[in-house]
């Protein structure tokens, strides 16, 4: 899997949301599989969004799309402060599994 991640200064979450709801349509039109959203816990004013794609060229195609077409008008993006940071990931190892079946053990020891 290859992600999208974005990382930026918003104004204020909410403002920020709405105009990210916006975009859902384009999202699964270019590609977009699924998404996270995440604040750092001492400061709501930042976001760090994960878009996860098929391919790296889905990926490189929506990021050239919001840097020329969204991050760059006002009016597309009025909640953001300075420029995001955006990086293409390429995932290379999940551990999902390992804690599932760590907690199914320890539920039958302690149950």
């Amino acid at each position: 899997m290859t992600t999208l991640h974005i990382e930026h200064a918003i104004t204020g979450y909410d403002a920020w949301k709405a105009v990210f709801d916006q975009f859902a349509e384009v999202r699964r039109q270019s590609g977009v599989r699924g998404h996270r959203i995440s604040r750092p816990v001492d400061d709501e004013r930042y976001v760090l969004i994960d878009l996860d794609f098929a391919t790296v060229a889905e990926a490189e195609n929506f990021r050239t799309f919001l840097v020329t077409k969204v991050w760059s008008s006002p009016a597309s993006s009025p909640a953001l402060i300075g420029a995001p940071l955006a990086r293409i990931l390429e995932s290379v190892e999940e551990s999902a599994e390992e804690f599932a079946e760590a907690g199914q053990a320890l539920g039958e020891h302690v149950g």
